[in-house]
């Protein structure tokens, strides 16, 4: 049965009707850095939150924002939602919420700050490890099962941000965005869109950024015109940390609780202020009334009241498992000429593992990401527990933030490589580094100097692309010595690698992959575990290359222009054939799959276009393997500009050596649409239609096209 069926609107408005105005101003602002205020008269608890979405965060005071330190907080610490986002799975997705769902009731939390699913606009956002892909479809199709997984049996809500164009950490707090309506509904909305028609998340947090004119908390336009009179929400709108600028304006504009970062609770916008601008006229209290109505209906739907409220469990083994079945899925094979992996550990005496993102711990930096986790498997612990004393590995450092020791560290594992039977170098980024300050959201040397920046991390951005702390001639002074040498490379989103990647014969990519990723890479590189993610994103071989940077502005000054419309990632790169360094979509295996037979059909005689391509997919390799198939629609006839392809389908499908099974991805009228700006609906011009299916967006398999007799539109 829906929750909704089992709230009592007449016991809400009979609370409501109880309370006096400071009780029900209590309820809508912080009274600690992650709770609101009950009204314990009433048995009204608090309602408690937390961040996530890759663990629950450590316990903090109310007035503090030094973690408190028992062990009691520690948790599992699953994969970032880039690495879920490269596993293409929405099974794993909706298995990933169930787990932090069951442990953010186990740590007594009513709401899980995630999952983040902005778009990732330029490969330097800070956050981009946070969010999952570039294309709008993919982060539909797995935020919703994540979504449903947090709320499932769980009697905890999701909080889904930033709403909405939040894609930069520069500036955050004052930055307006400019972007156009067609570009904001094709591509900003429609994930936070299927994440309240689809996944009916019980809240949502908005972002710092301006849009319109308006920050996006006191934003009308935002919060009700499309999300709750468009939409139909009737969950609650929690701020960000210190996202409210005005008590009038975001009180009218539909924002309901007021979180901060600040300990003075009472005098937050949504506290005493807010009661003044009631008694004095300014705001009616039928205002307030209809922020506690949506707070008790969140209540309510979370059980807050029941005897029978669910408990939850955190660090269950079965947690742990899931988290390895994720990150074993995410890790994308990038290259891998002359079949270098996987590795023989049979034939291997001596392993040089080179690296010093080999020897670092991530979950407990990123900013509001941090995570206690309960461990965290390092690469090369991972490594050595799957040789098991076998195979002799040794490791090397090979760069560092000291200058000094650049030179000895790179000569050190030079030699190393020298004389190794196999060699993994394992570089990328990390979420702190030890020679950078940040103060007050900028990182600087000193007050008027900032330096470069180049770690994942909420508040602030990279200044580029570049592989820090000389890894670059690492590589390829390593490669120089072992032209087999094993490239990972490990960060949140993507980095330069045109300085080495024609040196090296095989390349894989890795995440913050969770407490259990240094145990799915190893499976990866020995073999026992078949790679199968593919890229959420596009690779660019310069920074210059992406479509944020060429056409249109990253990060801006006080405001930041969207030129580039509608062309984001791939469609950009396709559209202006812009050739990627690995395109959207990509992922290699130890296996080969080919596509064949392909039958599309069409039928307009239904109330929404029904579209059905079938087609047959082998395993024709001598191992399992999975394979995620996608389909991609070109409107070959359009009247208005649109990208080459869009991503409008896809299925991750596991089969066994020489196996054959029938695919069949259905799309509908929506797969062919785009947004018109003149008759504000969704529209589908008749004529032809392409439809290509193949293994990433570059790499098309078989195709087709259909013709549509009629024009659509539809809201």
């Amino acid at each position: 049965m829906d929750k909704n069926e089992l709230i009592d609107e007449e016991k809400i408005e009979k609370i409501i009707s109880e309370l006096t105005l400071k009780e029900k101003v209590a309820m809508c602002h912080g009274n600690g850095l992650f709770r609101t205020e009950g009204v314990k008269r009433l048995n009204i608890p608090p309602i408690k939150m937390s961040d996530g979405p890759m663990g629950v965060r450590a316990e903090f005071p109310d007035d503090s924002w030094m973690p408190i330190g028992n062990s009691d907080d520690y948790v599992t610490y699953l994969p970032c939602n880039t690495a879920l986002a490269s596993t293409w799975n929405v099974n794993l997705a909706h298995e990933a919420g169930r787990v932090l769902g069951n442990e953010a009731r186990g740590r007594g939390k009513d709401i899980i700050l995630g999952p983040g699913i902005n778009i990732v606009r330029s490969p330097l956002c800070g956050r981009n490890f946070e969010y999952m892909s570039e294309d709008p479809y993919l982060i539909s199709k797995l935020a919703v099962p994540f979504i449903k997984g947090v709320q499932e049996n769980n009697d905890v809500a999701a909080c889904v941000k930033h709403f909405a164009v939040n894609n930069q950490e520069t500036e955050r707090l004052k930055i307006e965005v400019e972007v156009d309506e067609r570009t904001l509904k094709e591509l900003y909305l429609p994930a936070f869109e299927a994440a309240v028609k689809e996944g009916n998340t019980y809240s949502i947090m908005t972002a710092y950024n301006k849009l319109f004119g308006y920050y996006c908390s006191h934003n009308e336009y935002l919060i009700k015109e499309i999300l709750e009179d468009e939409w139909g929400f009737d969950g609650v709108v929690v701020s960000d940390w210190g996202a409210i600028h005005d008590t009038v304006e975001a009180a009218i504009a539909g924002m309901d609780i007021e979180m901060n970062v600040t300990y003075n609770f009472d005098e937050y916008f949504f506290a005493k202020p807010l009661i003044k601008a009631v008694e004095e006229g300014k705001i009616s209290e039928e205002v307030i009334n209809d922020k506690i109505r949506r707070i008790l209906r969140l209540m309510y739907k979370i059980n807050i009241f029941s005897d029978d409220r669910k408990s939850g469990r955190y660090n269950l083994p079965k947690h742990r498992e899931k988290t390895l079945d994720i990150a074993r899925e995410s890790i994308v094979l990038l290259k891998n000429e002359n079949n270098v992996l996987p590795l023989k550990d049979s034939k291997i005496k001596t392993l040089a593992v080179i690296g010093e993102n080999a020897n670092t711990m991530h979950s407990n930096g990123g900013g509001s990401a941090e995570i206690k986790a309960l461990y965290e498997v390092t690469p090369l612990l991972g490594i050595k527990t799957r040789l098991g004393g076998q195979t002799e590995v040794k490791y090397a450092k090979g760069y560092s933030a000291d200058k000094s020791e650049k030179e000895k560290l790179i000569e050190e594992a030079v030699e190393l490589a020298k004389i190794s039977d196999a060699v993994v170098i394992i570089g990328g980024l990390k979420h702190t580094a030890e020679d950078m300050e940040l103060e007050n959201n900028a990182l600087t040397v000193s007050k008027d100097k900032e330096i470069k920046r180049y770690v994942d991390s909420e508040g602030y951005d990279k200044t580029d692309m570049d592989l820090p702390y000389n890894q670059d001639e690492l590589i390829n002074r390593v490669l120089e010595v072992n032209k087999n040498a094993v490239v990972v490379m490990l960060s949140g989103a993507p980095v330069k690698m045109t300085e080495w990647i024609d040196n090296a014969a095989t390349v894989v990519q890795t995440w913050y992959n969770g407490m259990e990723g240094g145990t799915a890479l190893a499976e990866i590189l020995f073999g026992d575990v078949n790679p199968s993610g593919k890229l959420p994103v596009t690779f660019p071989r310069e920074l210059e290359d992406s479509p944020a940077h060429k056409i249109g502005e990253f990060p801006g000054g006080e405001k930041v222009k969207y030129t580039e419309g509608i062309f984001v990632g791939y469609r950009y790169f396709s559209t202006y054939d812009v050739k990627p360094l690995f395109c959207f979509g990509h992922g290699l295996s130890y296996t080969n799959f080919k596509y064949e037979d392909l039958k599309i059909s069409v039928n307009e005689e239904v109330a929404d276009v029904d579209i059905s391509a079938v087609f047959k997919l082998t395993n024709t390799g001598h191992i399992d393997g999975a394979e995620t198939v996608q389909v991609y629609v070109k409107d070959a006839e359009a009247s208005v500009e649109r990208p080459k392809i869009e991503l409008k389908g896809f299925d991750k499908v596991y089969l066994k050596a020489g196996e054959i099974k029938e695919i069949e991805i259905k799309l509908d009228k929506k797969a062919l649409a785009f947004y018109s700006v003149e008759d504000k609906k969704w529209t589908v011009e008749r004529g032809t239609f392409e439809i290509f299916v193949g293994s990433s967006s570059e790499d098309i398999r078989l195709n087709g096209e259909i013709n549509l007799e009629s024009s659509y539109k539809f809201k």
